[in-house]
């Protein structure tokens, strides 16, 4: 079977399960912590963010096994061998990535009963289940990408567009991870700039960077833009009340996270940047999409979160008064005030070098992914 005709092979639909869970988990989680408190390790959004990995490491482990044990496998050209073992790259960091997201639930369990409650997200039990989830994104990348640089024609094109859902799941996750800095009371300071510098241009560019779409930057940035508002319209629906107290907030229902970031307006201009200086190198490229990203997201995002704070946004649509049930009465965020911002000037230059380089590395990785073939 060439390229061209080749069926999409099973480890493909397995791997955008394996991120879709872990994304939908995630989400779920937090608003769990939200909502209702961690009140048990054994919720059903934990569970499905351990499915995720459980689902990595099996297809992972299949894998490593079918092409070690059977010398006619088809990926064995294309493997590599670890301890006597051959499969493909992305199968042995799937199982190594998921047998870290098991590792990571014990410790989390064991942390909340030492400690209480968690104080951030990214606490040392959720650190290890972070490095978790993203070995299991990067082997479902790995192994999505590899699998779609074999192929040729309809199949590439078939493979090309599971690759931007997944880019668009893990720019999900990225933006997610900072959370807490992205806040709507923050997005009058730099500091929440400079966290988006971080991640971004970083995911946007690298999955725009594979892919032969014209528009690929504005496909991933839309997907996470549809997943965070559908969520934001999903979770209200349903009944929940904190069982954690002190209670400040009174909840009839699960809260969802933001809304999501105006993300979707820079994409656009990087698609069009990609497009008009298609043939410069990536030393030249890369300052204009850093500028043209940081230029656009403010020029965007800015009025947005004035108007996120505004009484216009307190409905189930922009989801403007939700609120976690700890948040006292007093903060800013219930209060629907901005935090102060001291260094404005200099936080957004920093965050203008910042998405320069996070886009070199995207155009980096990119050029690299486009070579992968096991």
């Amino acid at each position: 079977m060439n390229g061209s005709t080749m069926r999409i092979p099973w480890y493909v639909w397995v791997s955008l399960a394996s991120v879709s869970c872990i994304v939908a988990g995630t989400y779920w989680d937090i608003s769990w912590h939200m909502t209702i408190g961690r009140d048990s390790f054994w919720t059903p959004a934990h569970l499905l963010i351990q499915a995720g990995g459980i689902l990595a490491g099996v297809s992972g482990a299949v894998l490593v096994f079918t092409t070690t044990f059977r010398k006619a496998a088809p990926l064995r050209p294309v493997s590599i061998g670890v301890w006597g073992f051959r499969g493909p790259f992305g199968a042995f960091l799937g199982a190594w990535g998921a047998a870290t997201m098991v590792v990571s639930a014990p410790f989390d369990n064991w942390w909340h009963n030492a400690y209480g409650l968690d104080v951030k997200i990214l606490s040392p039990p959720h650190a290890v289940l972070t490095i978790g989830i993203l070995g299991v994104a990067v082997a479902g990348v790995l192994l999505v990408l590899a699998t779609m640089n074999r192929a040729t024609g309809a199949a590439r094109e078939r493979l090309a567009w599971v690759m931007l859902v997944i880019g668009g799941e893990i720019l999900t996750l990225s933006m997610i991870a900072i959370l807490e800095q992205t806040f709507r009371s923050n997005l009058h300071r730099a500091e929440a700039y400079r966290s988006v510098a971080i991640v971004a241009p970083l995911m946007i560019v690298t999955f725009a960077r594979v892919s032969d779409q014209r528009w690929a930057a504005t496909i991933i940035a839309t997907f996470y833009t549809a997943f965070m508002a559908a969520m934001v319209w999903f979770f209200p629906l349903f009944h929940a009340e904190p069982k954690l107290g002190p209670v400040y907030q009174q909840i009839t229902h699960f809260i969802p996270l933001e809304f999501p970031l105006l993300l979707i307006v820079p994409a656009i201009a990087i698609d069009i940047v990609r497009h008009r200086f298609a043939a410069w190198p990536r030393w030249k490229l890369a300052p204009v999409i850093g500028a043209v990203f940081v230029a656009t997201f403010l020029a965007a995002e800015w009025p947005f979160a004035t108007f996120m704070q505004s009484e216009a946004a307190r409905n189930a649509v922009f989801g403007g008064d939700y609120f976690a049930y700890f948040m006292q009465p007093d903060w800013a965020i219930p209060r629907h005030e901005f935090f102060t911002e001291h260094a404005l000037a200099r936080g957004l230059v920093e965050a203008l070098g910042i998405a320069m380089v996070t886009s070199w590395i995207g155009l980096r990785l990119g050029d690299a992914m486009r070579a992968v073939r096991r």
